[in-house]
C-alpha cells in the first residue's frame, strides 16, 4: 500500500492482517462472497456485521464499498429504525484497513486518495442511529466506524488501540474520530504510544468512549436491546435528534478533516519503510493493557 493512504493493523500474536494475498486482494469479485452481512428483524433493527473473522474484520476495498453501500441501501428502508454495528468472531471488531489492499494514489500531497473515508454512516448521509457492539480488538481504521455510532456498548474482552506511529504513519483521521468522543490527553495518548499500550473497555467506558461495558459476548445483545427501544420511538424525532448531536460537532471535525490528507502525505513514511517496521514487529504480547 502507499505511504499516503493510512494503514492499519492489530498487533496481536497468532493471527496478522499483513498476509500476502497479492495484488488484487481488495478488488471486487463476482465470485468473492459478501464480507458485510445485514440482518433486517422484526423490531425496526437491522443488525449489520463486518464478516471476516480470519482477517479480524479487517476492511479491504471491496468490504470498504459493501459498508458504503449498506448504509445508503439503509437511507432507503423505512422498516428499519435503528442498526447495530458489530464484528464477525470474537477477537476483534475490526482492525482497521487489510494490510494486503493496494490503494494507488496521485502524485499530488493534496489529492490522496483515502479507502476508508466513505465506509462511515454518517459520510453516506444515514441519520438513523447506529449503535457499535465491540468485542476483542477495535483499532486503527475501526475508529472511522466508532467515530460515526451514536454510541459503543463493549465487552469485556474489547480493547482499543491506534497502531499507526508505531508504523511510521500519521494518525489524523483515527484522531480527529476520536477526539470528538474521548478527552484530549486519551486520544494524544492512544495516538501517541501506538502498538505498546491497548485501552481496556472499562478506560474506555470511564473516558466516555464507550457508553457501557457488558461481560464477553453479550454486546451484541445488549446492543440489540438498546437499538430496539431506539427504533420503539417515532421516526422523525429520533432522527432529528440524532443530526442535532450531529451538528454541535460536525463545524470542528469538517474543519479537521481538511487537514488530514497534507498531513498524511507530509508525515508518513514510505511504503518500504513501514513494511519494514510492520515487519519487524514484536510477536509477543509486549503491550500493556490498561
Amino acid at each position: 500500500m502507499t505511504a499516503d493512504a493510512e494503514t492499519d493493523t492489530d498487533a496481536d500474536t497468532d493471527t496478522d492482517t499483513d498476509t500476502d494475498a497479492g495484488a488484487g486482494a481488495g478488488a471486487v469479485s463476482a465470485e468473492k462472497a459478501p464480507t458485510v452481512r445485514t440482518e433486517k428483524r422484526p423490531d425496526g433493527v437491522a443488525l449489520v456485521t463486518l464478516d471476516r473473522p480470519d482477517r479480524h474484520n479487517a476492511i479491504d476495498l471491496a468490504t470498504a464499498a459493501e459498508l458504503t453501500a449498506v448504509w445508503r441501501a439503509l437511507r432507503f428502508d423505512d422498516s428499519v429504525r435503528a442498526v447495530v454495528l458489530t464484528g464477525a468472531g470474537d477477537r476483534a471488531f475490526c482492525t482497521g484497513i487489510d494490510r494486503t489492499v493496494d490503494v494507488p494514489q496521485p502524485g499530488s500531497p493534496f489529492s490522496m486518495d483515502d479507502p476508508l473515508i466513505a465506509i462511515g454512516p454518517k459520510a453516506a448521509d444515514l441519520w438513523k442511529p447506529v449503535v457499535a457492539a465491540v468485542g476483542g480488538m477495535a483499532c486503527g481504521g475501526a475508529f472511522y466506524l466508532l467515530g460515526e455510532a451514536e454510541f459503543v456498548i463493549a465487552a469485556e474482552n474489547a480493547t482499543f488501540f491506534d497502531p499507526h506511529t508505531a508504523y511510521g504513519m500519521v494518525s489524523a483521521y483515527e484522531s480527529i474520530y476520536m477526539a470528538q468522543r474521548m478527552p484530549a490527553g486519551e486520544v494524544a495518548r492512544m495516538a501517541l504510544m501506538g502498538t505498546a499500550e491497548r485501552l481496556s473497555a472499562q478506560r474506555a467506558y470511564e473516558t466516555g468512549l464507550v457508553s457501557e461495558v457488558v461481560a464477553p459476548g453479550e454486546a451484541v445483545g445488549a446492543a440489540l436491546r438498546a437499538a430496539a427501544v431506539i427504533a420503539s420511538y417515532p421516526t422523525e424525532a429520533v432522527q432529528g435528534t440524532v443530526r442535532a448531536l450531529w451538528a454541535t460537532r460536525e463545524a470542528a471535525r469538517a474543519q479537521a478533516l481538511t487537514l488530514a490528507p497534507p498531513l498524511i502525505a507530509l508525515g508518513n513514511l514510505p511504503p518500504d519503510r513501514q513494511a519494514e517496521l510492520f515487519a519487524g514487529r514484536a510477536r509477543t504480547d509486549g503491550y500493556r493493557v490498561r
